[in-house]
């Protein structure tokens, strides 16, 4: 099958899915108290789940790079609005580079370079968690531990320079 016809039959399944789900909070009213449940954050991650599913009908994994991005930033949002923790941003930006890891690593699974994207897939969420840890602890919610966010730094220094003199396969 063409992946011009699948991409539009992947468009016609979802329209006629959203319609459904439509539908049925119209003709059940008590559905609408698990509607009003669904916060305008969800829509981020449903929109990233979209691409996702509709990357892999349509035999592009790619997809699923933006597809974590969205729905990544739809679970951060979805976290700060439900905790009213909006401060957060100063460090949870930091966890879109393992979004990004984290599509890539799906992209290779379903893709043509499955060692190539997880290799890449690692070192990026690897980064990000050591951005994570290190914003997190200067924000000052780390406590005690926060006064040793130096040595990640040095630790992602010494993993670049070791990856760098390593020579490849």
């Amino acid at each position: 099958m063409a992946g011009r016809s699948r991409s539009r039959i992947a468009l016609g399944v979802f329209l006629i899915l959203l319609g459904v789900w439509f539908l049925a909070g119209r003709i059940f009213p008590e559905l609408r108290t698990w509607f009003d449940a669904f916060t305008w954050p969800m829509i981020l991650i449903a929109v990233g789940a979209f691409l996702l599913i509709f990357g892999l009908i349509v035999g592009a994994p790619g997809m699923a790079v933006p597809a974590t991005i969205v729905a990544g930033i739809g679970g951060i949002l979805y976290y700060q609005n439900a905790t009213g923790d909006w401060e957060s941003w100063v460090f949870m930006w930091t966890l879109i580079p393992g979004f990004i890891g984290v599509g890539t690593l799906i992209a290779g699974f379903f893709g043509d370079h499955p060692r190539l994207s997880l290799r890449h897939g690692i070192n990026m969420i690897f980064i990000s968690a050591v951005l994570f840890f290190v914003f997190y602890a200067i924000s000052g919610r780390a406590g005690d531990l926060g006064a040793y966010w130096p040595v990640l730094v040095i630790l992602l220094g010494v993993w670049f320079l070791v990856r760098a003199l390593i020579k490849k396969r």
